[in-house]
């Protein structure tokens, strides 16, 4: 059976990492955007990869700007808006597509394996995904989910 640790995503730099190498952790994914409603979020995601990653939790970021554009067009500006606004230091891959033709394959599995209500497609920006220390996604959040909402469910995985 397919796992998240089946994938590779590639880093702002442009190099290639496999999720292979969170393997045995728990994952909160996430697509995220610099210039959304939700952009706050970052604060909180932030707040759960301090509190919990010593106890084997990592928070992979995934910025997309498929909703109403609201994401640098330059990596390298949106890592550095989330460093200096938000303190981001959980990881932040390249911009990707989570919908349509160019739908990155992570996030085609992610929505596959958890469909969201009335439809399997991202709404929106801040969708996350928890995935316990198998590589298996256990659920899916809507974008209006606050981070904190999770730490329960987070919790059960420790």
């Amino acid at each position: 059976m397919k796992t998240v640790y089946d994938f590779e995503a590639k880093m702002p730099n442009g190099e290639k990492r496999s999720l292979k190498d969170y393997e045995g952790k728990i994952l909160i994914i996430v697509n995220t955007a610099s210039k959304c409603g939700f952009t706050p979020q970052f604060k909180e995601l932030q707040e759960l990869y301090e509190k919990y990653e010593a106890k084997g939790v990592e928070i992979l970021g995934f910025p997309c700007d498929q909703f109403n554009n609201q994401e640098f067009s330059n990596i390298e500006e949106t890592t550095q808006f989330c460093q200096l606004n938000y303190g981001v230091k959980f990881p932040m891959f390249a911009k990707i597509d989570v919908n349509g033709e160019h739908a990155d394959p992570l996030f085609t599995f992610l929505k596959e394996q958890k469909k969201g209500v009335l439809s399997n497609r991202i709404k929106w920006n801040f969708t996350k995904f928890l995935v316990d220390r198998n590589g298996n996604v256990v659920k899916r959040y809507a974008p209006t989910t606050a981070p904190g909402k999770i730490e329960g469910d987070l919790i059960a995985l420790i």
